[in-house]
C-alpha cells in the first residue's frame, strides 16, 4: 500500500538509488508514476507492504518500508530492484551501481566514480567538509539526519587527507 514518505515511522528501512544524472522534469513526473503504481502493488508473501517514496534533487529514489506489520522478503525485494532495473533500461540512466558517489558542489549535486572521488580527495578538490550523500543509511530516522554530512562524519571520510 503506498503511505505518503513523510507519514512513514522513522524505522522504516530505506533503499536509496542514485542516479548518475539529474533526471528531467518529464522523466520525474513519470517516475512518481510508476513508482506509485509499484509500491500500490508491493506485496510479500502476499500481504500489502506500507511503502512510500522520496526523490530528493531530481537525483536520488529513496524507497522506504514500513515493516511493523510485514516486512520485506527476498522475492519483494527483488521485485524492487527489478523495478529499479527497469527505470534505468527505460531513462537510460545508472541506479544501482554502487561504486559512484555523489556529493554537492555549491548548490548542484555531482556524481563522480569512488575512483575520481578518492583523487579528488587526495587533489584536495573535496574536503572533509565537502557534503556527501551516505546512501548506506538504513531508515527513515537515519536517512533525515546522517544522509547528507560532511565527508568526515561518513564513510567517505576513508578518502581525505589527514592533515
Amino acid at each position: 500500500m503506498l503511505v505518503p514518505f513523510e507519514q512513514l515511522p522513522e524505522a522504516s528501512r530505506v533503499w536509496i538509488y542514485q542516479c548518475n544524472r539529474t533526471l528531467s522534469t518529464d522523466e520525474i513526473s513519470i517516475v512518481n508514476d510508476e513508482l506509485k503504481t509499484f509500491l500500490t502493488q508491493w506485496t510479500a508473501h502476499g500481504a500489502q507492504l506500507n511503502a512510500g517514496y522520496d526523490l530528493p534533487y531530481s537525483r536520488f529514489i529513496v524507497l522506504a518500508l514500513d515493516q511493523s506489520e510485514s516486512g520485506a522478503s527476498g522475492c519483494s525485494i527483488d521485485a524492487s530492484v527489478r523495478f529499479i532495473q527497469h527505470l534505468e533500461q527505460r531513462f537510460n540512466v545508472d541506479l544501482l551501481d554502487k561504486m559512484n558517489v555523489s556529493y554537492k558542489q555549491g548548490e548542484f549535486v555531482a556524481y563522480k566514480t569512488l575512483l575520481d572521488f578518492k583523487k579528488m580527495a587526495k587533489d584536495k578538490a573535496v574536503s572533509k567538509s565537502t557534503i556527501v550523500f551516505n546512501n548506506l543509511v538504513n531508515n527513515i530516522a537515519e536517512y533525515k539526519s546522517n544522509w547528507e554530512v560532511p565527508a568526515e562524519e561518513s564513510w567517505h571520510n576513508r578518502f581525505m587527507s589527514k592533515s
